[in-house]
This record gives C-alpha cells, sequence and structure tokens, in this order.
C-alpha cells in the first residue's frame, strides 16, 4: 500500500484532531504522503466509539451504491494496512447471518438477487453448510446468509498498532491530553494555549464533546446514538466467522426495505432499543455482543439491564447453552449525519485549510480508511 503512494505532502506539516480511528487513519494518511503529523487527543488514551465496538469491517449490510463501494474500498484498505503494520488483528473471516423464519430466508434470497450480491460475496447456506464453516454456532435455526467479503480487526489495539508504526518513522508526534478550544489561522489552538499550525489540518473528534469543540457542531446535522454491548469470558472453541441475527436486517440499509415489509414488528421493548445481534470473537477468546441504536439524550448516564438480557437470550440461541458469563459491559455514543439519505459521512471546512470530518455513525471502524483516502484525493 505505501511504497506506491505519491508524496505530494512532502515538506508539508498536517495537524490531526481526534484519535479515534478516522482520525487516526487521516494521520496515516497524510504521513505516508510524505507530511510531518502532529496528532492531538482530548483523552490520554482514545476512549469513544472506535474502542467500544466489534471492530467490524461490515460490507454486507452497506446501502447499495456509494456507500457500499466506500465500504469495500475499505475493505481493500484494511488488509493492504495489516499487511504493513503487525498487531491491527485484521482477518478476513467473513460473516454469517442466522435465519430463523421463512420471511428472514425470504430477505436473503432477495439479496441475493441484486446485481452487487457477487461484490459483497453473499451465499445462501443451509443450517449444516453453516456449521460447517462455523461449527462453534450449537444454537437453534434454519439458514444462513453468508458475507464473504465482511472482515475483522481487534478494535483496542488497533489504534496503538498504527501510532507505534507512526512514531517510528521520525514523522509523527502523538499529543494525548490536549483539548480543542479555538481554531487560528490555519491551526487549532489547545487548552494549555499551545497552537498547532498546519498546511491542513483534519478535526476527526467523536460525539462526545465538550467546550469549544461541542460549539462547533451544536448546529450542524449530527444525531447521537447510544449503543450497548458487552464482553463474555472466553468461550473455549472459535468463532470462525462474525455473527448476525436477522434481527440485524431491520437496521441495515441493504435489507431494510425488504425488512420493513416481510418481518413481523419486534417485541415492543426490543423494538423501542433497535436491538439486533451481533457478534465478535475477541483474539483472547471472548466474545463481543450487542447491540442497540438508542438516541442518546442529554445528560443520560445510566443502561439499562433487559436490552442486554435480551442480547444475551439472542446470543444462546445462536451459540448455545454455554454461551459464557458476561465479565464486562458498556455504553458508547457515536454521531450519525443527517440528511437525505446521500451522505456518508459529514465533512465541512470550518476556516482556511480546516476541515471536520465526523458523523460515520456506525460505519466508522468499516469505513475509516476509504474516508481517510478521500480526504487525499
Amino acid at each position: 500500500m505505501f511504497n506506491d503512494l505519491d508524496q505530494t505532502l512532502a515538506g508539508q506539516r498536517t495537524v490531526v484532531v481526534g484519535a479515534g480511528i478516522v482520525g487516526t487513519t487521516h494521520a496515516l494518511f497524510a504521513l505516508v504522503r510524505g507530511a510531518q503529523v502532529v496528532h492531538l487527543e482530548r483523552d490520554p488514551v482514545p476512549r469513544g466509539a472506535t474502542v467500544r465496538n466489534f471492530g467490524l469491517i461490515w460490507v454486507s449490510g452497506r446501502a447499495a451504491g456509494g456507500e457500499l463501494a466506500l465500504a469495500l474500498r475499505a475493505r481493500e484498505l484494511w488488509e493492504e494496512i495489516a499487511a504493513t503494520i503487525p498487531g491491527v488483528g485484521f482477518r478476513a473471516n467473513g460473516s454469517l447471518t442466522v435465519l430463523c423464519s421463512d420471511a428472514e430466508r425470504e430477505v436473503a434470497r432477495r439479496a441475493l438477487e441484486r446485481p452487487d450480491a457477487a461484490d459483497r460475496g453473499f451465499e445462501l447456506l443451509s443450517r449444516d453448510e453453516a456449521r460447517q464453516r462455523n461449527p462453534a454456532l450449537q444454537g437453534d435455526f434454519e439458514a444462513a446468509l453468508w458475507c464473504g467479503r465482511d472482515a475483522a480487526v481487534e478494535s483496542r489495539l488497533a489504534l496503538g498498532a498504527m501510532r507505534g508504526w507512526m512514531t517510528a518513522t521520525g514523522r509523527y508526534q502523538y499529543l494525548p491530553g490536549r483539548e480543542l478550544v479555538g481554531l487560528t489561522e490555519s491551526g487549532v489552538l489547545d487548552h494549555r494555549g499551545e497552537r498547532h499550525a498546519g498546511d491542513q489540518v483534519w478535526l476527526c473528534v467523536g460525539a462526545s464533546l465538550s467546550g469549544f469543540a461541542a460549539e462547533l457542531f451544536e448546529k450542524e446535522p449530527l444525531r447521537r446514538v447510544r449503543l450497548m454491548m458487552a464482553e463474555t469470558e472466553p468461550l473455549g472453541r472459535a468463532l470462525t466467522t462474525s455473527v448476525a441475527n436477522g434481527d440485524s436486517f431491520r437496521y441495515y440499509p441493504a435489507f431494510r426495505e425488504d425488512a420493513s415489509s416481510l418481518l413481523d414488528e419486534q417485541e415492543s421493548y426490543a423494538r423501542r432499543f433497535a436491538i439486533q445481534l451481533l457478534c465478535q470473537q475477541r483474539l483472547h477468546g471472548g466474545l463481543t455482543i450487542g447491540d442497540t441504536h438508542e438516541v442518546d439524550e442529554a445528560g443520560l448516564f445510566e443502561t439499562r439491564d433487559r436490552p442486554m438480557d435480551l442480547i444475551v437470550a439472542a446470543a444462546r440461541s445462536v451459540i448455545g447453552h454455554d454461551l459464557p458469563p458476561i465479565e464486562r459491559r458498556w455504553s458508547g455514543v457515536y454521531h450519525q449525519v443527517e440528511g437525505s439519505g446521500a451522505e456518508r459521512y459529514y465533512r465541512r471546512e470550518v476556516a482556511d485549510h480546516v476541515v471536520a470530518i465526523t458523523g460515520a455513525g456506525g460505519r466508522g471502524m468499516t469505513a475509516a480508511p476509504a474516508i481517510a483516502e478521500e480526504s487525499f484525493l
């Protein structure tokens, strides 16, 4: 990946604010094009949505057209990044969406008839074929939709691995514990009063905003979405693919229209929190399970137990009754851009040579490398 890129930024200085996955990939793409990079992060280590997720590179559910193209390009870039930077935990494991009814099977069948089905690597598998591909699935289901283009990275390790690789180049400076408090001409001001100027500045802040950053985005078409997920103790066997259930059809745009006409409504509490099952095994053997899609309320700080009870029950129905106990749980918030539906993420020039990038929603880990690549085209 990095050997054939142009050096159009050689001799220039790039400043990136925000060390989540969107900010980190912007820093990476600036660096490999020759820039000197200064990277600011408000927290001692990133602790937002980037590290509070599954690490899924989820091609299967992306909307047809530009969104799918972005995800497919990002999937290629993730593989190239992993070939260069050890430790990001990339695996081309694909996904199985288990199907438990004729209606869910029909949603999958219609997906197979679309022109982009081959691009996503779709196949409809019988229960036995799915279990051959992922023997850890000991629950009860009828069939499964396989997506060969889905993949995963290790979300809690990838950022550190990328920063370590960039630091070793000698052209990257990481400054944690620096909060954005203002913009200057072609630069930013941090809370220590230090100005960081650059030929290009990227504001890649997440949804947990405070101070100046909160004011900067308060009138923009962004909504905050809250998720809940958990991690189990080690499973004791390999979950060889990522896993979803048929409720994910309701959430992802590639399936949503057919799901809304074919599937019965969810139970009211599950519908309120837009619950779906996603399941990914971490490298240490535990399973990350979730999730919910709740509109975030100002001042909300607690999490409720019942949504996770429903998620655990769904996971047990797929994995089997030996699903390990939950070891930890958490919530997170991400920004989702609002608009006509054509907007894949939010991009705006907020000052001369200062561009804000956010609002990728639940697509951040999936799409970040391709978003960064678009910034430097």
